[in-house]
């Protein structure tokens, strides 16, 4: 049996005020080509399929035209929710898209008859068992306990995961019975020592920032989404995060996308090959001087001018920041380039935190307000630490909120 294991599309994520739809319609019609090419069985999508609760209609259009032209390959969809994902959006055509060999999991399983399903290969044999697992919120998998200190929540959530997990584990040990047939899990979450990007939102369920990667449950293979970059959990074979498979943020560019081809052979997992998303829209830094950025934007003096390249620039300079996007603008106003973000480096932010006077908002994240009041004060570093994660929980609080309907 081969399955493809992608995650994290973000269809109508605003990206400096441009669209992706161009690179997500390219990466979707590729994705089409490959399931033909190596006769793919089925597509597991590892959360985040929209990049708000609420997703543009273009970018609804997108995900049903993809769904009605897979059909003709025979290769069954399962989409989880992740954490962008709102429950409501997803589900309100689950039992649509279920006639087009599409499975939608918005939420945990609440009956133990949902923690386990077989998936079928395209001649209708059975090919593997699936513990469809998405984006797991307190609420659907813990009940509230009063008394508790921060460590005991933090505990307490820890096991209501990991046994979420060995309880749909169990279950497809025996919906397998004697058949030789792999067992595939899946989640959207931070495990300990993934390498995030700038675009990866923490993901703070409860007081829970990341899981270990010794309490999943011993699956021939453990599909992941939420973290951008390719790349395995814990040096384990079988445990990967697939990645983006466009860059999400500029930090994201110098790395490959792509997504998995899973085989499994005599009901074990026999390979896993990334298989490399074309680029169809180049994102740029560059970093320097203002000299040294007028001499790296000489480059693409006699580039074609079909496609725009998006740039980022980061500048080491004390002038003015408008000034300096004025400048910088000139220099590029012939050039096949589009400038989406200018900005001062991160040594001569750290500078202007004594002397904000030449200072613009738009450098500014809500992380660096925070952190900007916080050297304010005069505090531990422990109590630092706990109100820094505090934030970081309400403002991942307040994105989910935002984005559910």
């Amino acid at each position: 049996m081969r399955i493809i294991h992608t995650s994290d599309w973000h269809l109508g994520q605003n990206f400096y005020t441009k669209t992706r739809a161009p690179e997500h319609r390219a990466f979707l019609n590729w994705l089409l080509d490959v399931v033909v090419e190596h006769n793919v069985d089925a597509i597991i999508v590892a959360g985040d399929i929209f990049d708000t609760g609420s997703p543009p209609s273009y970018a609804r259009e997108i995900y049903n035209h993809f769904i009605v032209q897979l059909q003709s390959t025979g290769c069954q969809l399962i989409i989880l929710a992740g954490n962008h994902d709102a429950v409501s959006t997803l589900n309100e055509s689950r039992e649509l898209l279920a006639c087009l060999n599409t499975q939608v999991i918005a939420r945990a399983a609440q009956e133990p008859g949902q923690y386990a399903q077989v998936i079928n290969q395209k001649d209708g044999t059975p090919g593997a068992i699936l513990c469809p697992i998405p984006f797991l919120r307190p609420r659907d998998i813990q009940r509230s306990q009063s008394g508790l200190d921060g460590h005991e929540k933090q505990q307490s959530l820890m096991t209501a995961i990991s046994e979420h997990y060995q309880q749909c584990y169990q279950a497809a040990v025996q919906l397998r019975g004697t058949q030789n047939l792999p067992i595939i899990a899946t989640g959207h979450l931070t495990t300990v020592g993934a390498t995030t990007s700038d675009a990866v939102r923490d993901i703070y369920i409860g007081s829970l920032d990341a899981f270990p990667a010794d309490a999943f449950p011993p699956a021939d293979y453990i599909a992941l989404g939420h973290i951008h970059r390719p790349q395995k959990v814990g040096g384990c074979e079988h445990i990967r995060y697939s990645g983006s498979p466009v860059a999400l943020s500029f930090d994201e560019t110098t790395r490959i996308k792509s997504v998995f081809l899973v085989t499994f052979e005599a009901g074990k997992l026999a390979s896993v090959e990334p298989l490399e998303v074309p680029v169809t829209q180049q994102l740029v830094t560059l970093k320097g001087s203002m000299t040294e950025i007028s001499q790296q934007l000489e480059q693409w003096r006699d580039a074609p001018p079909d496609s725009k390249i998006w740039l980022d620039i980061e500048v080491s300079t004390d002038e003015y920041l408008n000034d300096m996007q004025r400048h910088i603008q000139d220099l590029a106003a012939n050039l096949p380039v589009e400038i989406l973000l200018i900005r001062r480096s991160r040594a001569q932010r750290e500078r202007f935190m004594a002397n904000p006077l030449k200072e613009t908002l738009s450098e500014l994240s809500p992380q660096d307000v925070f952190e900007r009041r916080l050297s304010q004060e005069t505090l531990d570093d422990e109590h630092a630490a706990r109100l820094r994660k505090l934030f970081a929980q309400t403002l991942s609080s307040l994105h989910e909120e935002s984005e559910s309907p």
